[in-house]
């Protein structure tokens, strides 16, 4: 399983914390030996390029289309990465999954699970109407918006499944734990 990390537009710092976080989970989960993470190197105004992102990945992956893909995409990140991820798919690529963290007011749309990470119940509930995906995350109590990517293993939240998001899930978790579970799933799938 590839790993592509497409961070927004802050200091490089905090996507470095991230992929700690990430690491750490990955370890917790016994497969990493078969996980690869690769990380979109920019950290400006290139984060909203789907044609950069895709390049990064033939750069990266080469012809390995087959060789599925989750993405992990944070805050202006999930422009380009959401874009770049149709395209993948669309040039044969197996996208396991998309995970956007914050990516509030970015429309979700694909042929492959998507899932929404938010800071707070608001953003939660006003990216519905944009593609809410299924198995979602919400911070409650809400946290600053920087720190489910700094520090995923400090945000505790609600795990919420948009096919019964009338009843509230009755799971509580962190956001790394949730980013955990996600990967499980999809490494057994």
């Amino acid at each position: 399983m590839n790993i592509v990390i497409c961070p927004g537009i802050h200091d490089l710092v905090l996507t470095e914390s991230f992929v700690s976080s990430l690491q750490r989970v990955v370890t917790q989960t016994k497969f990493i030996n078969s996980v690869n993470i690769l990380v979109y190197p920019e950290n400006n105004f290139l984060a909203l390029s789907s044609l950069n992102i895709l390049d990064f990945l033939h750069k990266n992956l080469g012809n390995k289309l087959e060789s599925p893909v989750v993405f992990i995409s944070f805050s202006a990140g999930v422009v380009g990465a959401i874009a770049a991820a149709c395209s993948w798919q669309l040039l044969g690529g197996q996208v396991q999954a998309f995970i956007a963290i914050d990516g509030w007011g970015v429309p979700l749309w694909g042929n492959f699970p998507i899932h929404r990470m938010s800071h707070d119940y608001f953003t939660h509930w006003s990216s519905k109407i944009l593609g809410s995906g299924e198995n979602n995350f919400y911070a409650a109590p809400a946290v600053e918006h920087l720190s489910m990517w700094r520090s995923p293993e400090t945000v505790e939240g609600w795990w919420v499944d948009s096919q019964i998001e009338e009843s509230p899930s009755t799971q509580r978790l962190t956001a790394a734990e949730f980013l955990q579970m996600l990967l499980v799933q999809y490494k057994e799938n």
